[in-house]
């Protein structure tokens, strides 16, 4: 297992990160198992475990918590807030009111007294940034937390924070937490060449796109619509919409590629991720023993420049054949509210 340093903060982390979205009800509701998941990555070297208070309602955190009794010292923890939790306003965002309330029940579920890395799960329109990273930096200064950061921030976010911090004397965003894969590649226009400059470490997360990168869903091959995250999402994986045969149509020479290497389409993914000079950790989401078996088989991968030339041809640099933002994640107020892109009727006459 390689391991790299988190942004500024000095804190070495393994280049897979534990990814456990799907401890709990979501995914694997079996708690024994998805503690011998979590033994098993750390035995294989992995010292980097990432959770969300809302993932399961908490329950993945109660999991983590559980399974890393007598191993808390040589784990980094992260988790992150921003989603509501239960019913009822002021439940979620990033809020210090909310924020304060819900890094206390995160160190419950958790069994710990601090959190490594505290991430503010999404964007939150309704609060000043300058209002989030201030009790951000109180939980720092308080021993509550190590350090902070963000997950799938717009570049222009990740910039305005830099610059509070630095105004205001508050702590930094160190961490960007973003989707990226062989088929998600539209962070590579902005926000990479972003936390580059600013010395933010990234955690990426989705590397298998939604399992479409499985090396299961191909082009010719029949694809279950009705269970697993095709379920989930199944326009992201009906072969009969024309806006998916660009992407199926890729996986069929990335597993081309993958293949002439001896290695499988999940092995390519992981390592083209981790390839990228901007990216600290990959995290990876078992559900199951085997497939964290399957998944860290590619960890001793490094792709050469000729491989990676393919893999641009194949999917150019900085483009989006696999989409989120019609997934119900977070996407700008600018694109979301038409009144945000329209004058006020009068005001149109008057100009």
């Amino acid at each position: 297992m390689r391991y790299r340093t988190l942004g500024g903060t000095g804190i070495e982390v393994s280049v897979h990160c534990l990814g456990t979205m799907m401890f709990g009800s979501v995914g694997n509701p079996d708690h024994a198992d998805c503690a011998r998941i979590l033994h098993t990555a750390l035995d294989q070297g992995i010292n980097f475990v990432d959770t969300a208070d809302m993932y399961s309602s908490g329950e993945s955190e109660e999991i983590v918590g559980k399974a890393l009794k007598g191993r808390r010292e040589d784990v980094v923890l992260a988790t992150k807030v921003h989603f509501p939790m239960g019913e009822g306003p002021n439940r979620g965002g990033n809020s210090r009111r909310w924020i304060t309330h819900e890094v206390e029940e995160s160190l419950r579920r958790l069994g710990t007294d601090w959190i490594d890395l505290y991430q503010v799960h999404r964007p939150d329109p309704a609060t000043d940034i300058e209002e989030t990273l201030s009790v951000l930096t109180d939980l720092v200064r308080a021993g509550k937390i190590r350090a902070f950061g963000c997950s799938t921030f717009p570049a222009e976010d990740l910039v305005d924070a830099f610059h509070v911090s630095e105004r205001r004397g508050y702590g930094k965003f160190r961490t960007e937490q973003p989707p990226y894969s062989l088929v998600t590649r539209g962070i590579e226009r902005s926000v990479l060449p972003t936390t580059q400059r600013l010395n933010m470490g990234v955690l990426t997360w989705s590397p298998l796109a939604s399992g479409f990168l499985s090396g299961k869903v191909r082009k010719n091959q029949p694809v279950d619509l009705a269970s697993g995250r095709a379920a989930l999402t199944p326009h992201r994986f009906d072969p009969a919409l024309p806006a998916n045969a660009s992407k199926f149509e890729a996986v069929e020479q990335l597993a081309e590629l993958a293949d002439g290497l001896g290695r499988t389409l999940p092995e390519l993914a992981l390592a083209f991720v981790t390839s990228h000079p901007a990216v600290t950790s990959v995290i990876i989401g078992p559900r199951t023993m085997d497939q964290l078996t399957g998944l860290l088989k590619g960890a001793d991968l490094t792709l050469d420049d000729a491989t990676l030339d393919r893999i641009d041809e194949i999917v150019p640099p900085g483009t989006d054949l696999h989409h989120y933002q019609s997934d119900g994640l977070w996407q700008s107020p600018a694109l979301t509210d038409p009144l945000k892109r329209r004058r006020p009727p009068q005001a149109r006459s008057a100009a």
